[in-house]
């Protein structure tokens, strides 16, 4: 009895890690790599502001998911579409859900595509690029694609990933930590931001801003909901675990998106504390600009692009899941349709970042539109119409919540588009921003 106890237990142990694992990948994006560029166009104080804000949104967002699909007893985000919608409903979620995911593997296939090349350059010890195919970023995508991502993505359930996930946090973890330790290593101001101007650095050059706003302030609110889009993938970890409780499940959504507060805060401030005004949209190319040959940043970049590369089949599982819903609906599992799914998809993501030279304009349109849609709109709107109202009549106080919830993400969906239109209008820097 003891043994078949301890068994139970190591394996729900085991599942949980596998699912906080999980629920991190998903909340983790390469907006890590934007946070500190995002805090040197707000200020420390505003950044902590809307970090916390846009924190306590996404738990309070999991918490309704999870409501609406307790009370249908369903698992899936394009279902909880059908229940409250309709068929219209079940479409809308799964496009939406498809449209995002997209935008976030092209995302993590463009940090292969730019940063690839920089490591092989380093390996080969050379600090201006050459024209050789290997250190082509359109080859490298597809070779890693080929060789990593599709076996990865033909597994059949999510819950094996637990693995990969649980090495992207290790590796984003020590991200972090070379963050921090090149905080106290480089000097400020650098000669290397003031050298080509005969100028010499300006004396709040190294003093931090708590609060700033410019022009490209308008990007961190999108960048920081991007930062935190894991509604799709909530549901589907909720049925992984071994006994699924809406507690449990909250819980869980509630320390990962703990966890990846502290860890972005932390990431944000040391990044910005470095280079201050000078902190590019890439964190890692700043350090580049000081030492291309750096170690340390070297070995860096190899665990960044471990990470996304890993992360690219945890995010293509849900689109998969999409496309199933809405063509074969009643199908039973069949590996042919498994198969040619993942690969139609990753085919087209790469073509998307092998032809599309500026993919930063495409996600500020997908970032400012599905990230709000993901995370407020429609959890706000899946809980208004699946509570029952003889539980929650409309007048009561949970629903007039969730209606204002989807009402903000309306407002932030427009608010976004208004400003990276001005942006785009006036032809501001704001384009080398990526999203999730």
């Amino acid at each position: 009895g003891r043994l078949i106890q301890s068994i139970i237990c190591s394996s729900i142990l085991r599942l949980t890690f596998f699912t906080i694992g999980n629920s991190y990948n998903a909340i983790m994006g390469s907006g890590i790599l934007g946070l500190s560029y995002a805090m040197a166009n707000t200020g420390i104080v505003l950044f902590l502001i809307l970090l916390t804000c846009i924190a306590l949104l996404s738990c309070y967002s999991v918490h309704l998911l999870l409501r609406s699909a307790g009370v249908v007893g369903i698992r899936a985000y394009e279902q909880l579409g059908l229940r409250a919608f309709g068929q219209p409903g079940k479409i809308i979620a799964a496009v939406i859900i498809t449209l995002h995911n997209i935008g976030a593997m092209s995302s993590y296939l463009f940090i292969v595509k730019y940063e690839l090349p920089l490591v092989i350059q380093a390996f080969l010890g050379q600090t201006t690029g050459s024209d050789d195919w290997f250190m082509n970023g359109n080859y490298l995508i597809i070779i890693v694609t080929v060789i990593i991502i599709l076996p990865l993505a033909l597994m059949k359930h999510l819950g094996y990933l637990g693995y990969t996930s649980g090495f992207s946090l290790s590796c984003m973890v020590f991200f972090l930590s070379a963050v921090i330790y090149k905080k106290f290593n480089i000097p400020c101001p650098l000669e290397v931001f003031w050298n080509h101007s005969s100028a010499a650095a300006p004396e709040d050059a190294c003093t931090p801003k708590l609060f700033t706003i410019n022009q490209q302030t308008a990007y961190t609110v999108p960048i920081l909901a991007f930062a935190f889009v894991c509604h799709p993938e909530v549901l589907p970890i909720y049925t992984e675990l071994r006994n699924p409780t809406k507690r449990r499940m909250q819980n869980i959504g509630n320390v990962s998106v703990l966890g990846m507060f502290t860890m972005y805060f932390f990431t944000a401030i040391f990044g910005y504390l470095t280079y201050y005004g000078n902190t590019e949209p890439e964190l890692l190319h700043t350090y580049s600009l000081v030492d291309p040959l750096d170690t340390l940043i070297l070995c860096v970049r190899l665990a960044v692009l471990v990470a996304v590369t890993l992360t690219v089949p945890v995010v293509l599982f849900p689109i998969r899941r999409a496309i199933l819903q809405l063509l074969f609906p009643e199908k039973p599992f069949h590996w042919l349709r498994h198969i040619a799914i993942a690969a139609c998809l990753l085919a087209a993501v790469n073509l998307l970042v092998i032809f599309v030279p500026n993919i930063r304009d495409i996600f500020g349109i997908t970032g400012a539109t599905t990230a709000p849609t993901l995370i407020f709109i429609l959890p706000g709107l899946f809980y208004i119409r699946i509570i029952p109202t003889d539980q929650e009549p409309l007048c009561s106080r949970p629903k007039i919540q969730a209606a204002c919830f989807a009402a903000l993400g309306f407002i932030f969906m427009t608010m976004s588009m208004t400003f990276i239109g001005i942006d785009w209008t006036s032809g501001g820097e704001g384009r080398s921003l990526g999203g999730h």
